[in-house]
């Protein structure tokens, strides 16, 4: 099953869970030092909350479609450059307290757009939620961060 991913920046955490576990009637299917997730049924939705006082509460951070397999995401990246949308391939990356494959668009606003799946969990280092740089995209970062070779500033997924 595939499912429609929505990343937001909160100031508080705490009162983020509180309120979504109430909205959608489930509780946090992960939750970690500045950062927690949704696996929500109905309607089929990831839920990504990024604890992040610098950015304005309820902005967007990304959007992205969770797949099940590799080969759905290789799959969206063959698609993707055939249509001439500059797609990034990222492979066994640790972001987000997970190991993932994923591949990165920016839509026409400069909105940073990911088709991914979850390998396998991973732990992050302190601070830090994702472990390496891509060389083209920035996992979680603004559209502006998505040419940049540069680090994201902002934290991961």
């Amino acid at each position: 099953m595939s499912r429609v991913q929505l990343a937001l920046n909160v100031a508080d955490l705490d009162a983020a869970i509180s309120f979504y576990s109430k909205l959608f009637a489930t509780e946090p299917a992960k939750v970690r030092p500045g950062y927690a997730n949704f696996a929500v049924a109905d309607p089929p939705l990831k839920l990504v909350l990024i604890e992040d006082a610098t950015q304005p509460p309820g902005s967007l951070n990304h959007l992205g479609v969770e797949v099940e397999t590799a080969s759905e995401v290789a799959a969206a990246h063959a698609r993707l450059a055939a249509a001439a949308l500059a797609p990034t391939l990222e492979e066994q990356v640790s972001c987000c307290f997970a190991v993932q494959d994923k591949v990165w668009v920016e839509g026409p606003g400069g909105e940073p757009w990911e088709i991914y799946t979850v390998l396998a969990d991973a732990e992050m280092p302190a601070g830090r939620l994702r472990s390496t740089a891509p060389s083209a995209a920035a996992c979680c970062a603004t559209g502006s961060d998505l040419s940049s070779s540069e680090p994201a500033a902002s934290p991961c997924c």
